[in-house]
């Protein structure tokens, strides 16, 4: 038989257990929403997405632990010149974070393009790109884009595009090549994290980029 100190803590994990299960439920609806968003919007084959003028193409740190390529940063590279090569895309915005003097997304993947053929006149630098949001869209009020190609892994150009709907930038998805799980399960399970927090952004709280600035000068 319990005892009233063991019946209090059943009731209570039973709770505690329910809840848990409504919080991944909720979760898990918002990441089936923002998937859904960007149906049909996606693209693994260069020859078969259509054209636009500017790609976006999102940051990353180019390292690992140990030094070692970070894949995710060197497959977005390889895409962005295929774009380009392909007759794609004319233009980039090269957005990521520029945290301090000794780490800069936006110069790094420049000069990694640049060591690919790409001129550095169609490249513009988007040095204020701390999150997806604030690259999104400081692409459509900053860079002044009203349609780009995003280029990252699958499972980001999902979340971007749920984003630039939003925020009425016309938005199609070049997935770089596929990382798998086993090699870097901590960014998918971020992922699921913030798909939520980038819902939430724009349902609830109208989140806008932490910083905008004087606008640049590109072609539409």
């Amino acid at each position: 038989m319990l005892t009233h100190f063991e019946k209090f803590w059943k009731k209570y994990l039973v709770w505690f257990c329910g809840v848990l299960i409504f919080v991944f439920c909720i979760g898990l609806s918002i990441n089936l929403f923002v998937i859904k968003s960007a149906s049909g919007l996606l693209y693994d084959n260069v020859g078969e997405i259509p054209y636009r003028k500017t790609a976006l193409l999102l940051g990353t740190n180019k390292y690992v632990s140990k030094g070692n390529i970070n894949f995710f940063y060197k497959n977005r590279i390889d895409a962005a010149a295929q774009l380009f090569y392909s007759g794609k895309v004319k233009q980039f915005i090269l957005s990521g974070d520029n945290a301090n003097m000794s780490y800069n997304e936006p110069r790094m993947m420049k000069k990694d393009l640049v060591a690919l053929g790409i001129p550095d006149s169609v490249l513009f630098l988007d040095y204020a790109g701390f999150r997806t949001l604030d690259a999104v869209v400081r692409a459509k009020k900053i860079f002044g884009q009203d349609s780009v190609i995003v280029v990252s892994q699958k499972f980001h150009n999902t979340r971007a595009i749920f984003l630039a709907q939003y925020f009425n930038l016309n938005t199609i998805g070049f997935n770089a090549k596929f990382i798998s799980f086993s090699d870097s399960p901590k960014t998918f399970i971020r992922e699921y994290f913030a798909r939520v927090i980038a819902f939430f952004d724009v349902k609830m709280f109208y989140t806008q980029p932490k910083f905008l600035g004087k606008k640049e000068q590109m072609e539409k």
